[in-house]
């Protein structure tokens, strides 16, 4: 009895742990409040639109986790700025993506809830290559907008 005991020992922490993932699972778990979500063998965003960037690597395979922040305008759309979210998750050779995106001139109800689940997707996504996500304060300077009107008096 004590002899199973004895022999019986814990895993070793680098035992190497293997899962079945498909894009459709991922897309299901982290990116079910995107507004789009599709996979792809090359990356959809323009490095020249990107305003942020994070990347989450694993340090052996080359497995990512990417989330993007930038504004883009239609062809069908010239008028309309978009603001998009873009969380990319590349497993093997395939890139898993989602977007939250929104007309720049949103509320800014609808900027806090975009970036809130996004943060939250890439967050929840960054287990995949072991490693965590620790929040931090950003200062955002305020928008240039029209001159004011100069003081007066009356």
């Amino acid at each position: 009895m004590t002899t199973d005991m004895q022999d019986a020992s814990e895993p070793d922490w680098e035992t190497p742990l293997a899962v079945t993932l498909t894009p459709a699972l991922i897309m299901h778990a982290l990116m079910g409040t995107a507004s789009a979500v599709h996979t792809g063998w090359t990356s959809c965003v323009d490095d020249a639109l990107v305003i942020s960037e994070l990347v989450s690597m694993e340090d052996r395979v080359g497995n990512y986790i990417r989330l993007v922040e930038q504004e883009f305008v239609e062809d069908e759309q010239p008028e309309t700025v978009w603001h998009d979210w873009t969380l990319e998750v590349r497993i093997g050779n395939v890139l898993t993506t989602g977007h939250w995106q929104f007309p720049a001139s949103a509320h800014p109800s609808e900027w806090e809830w975009n970036a809130r689940e996004a943060n939250r997707a890439f967050e929840r996504a960054c287990l995949l290559v072991g490693r965590r996500v620790r929040r931090t304060f950003a200062i955002e300077e305020p928008v240039p907008t029209a001159a004011a009107p100069r003081p007066s008096r009356h």
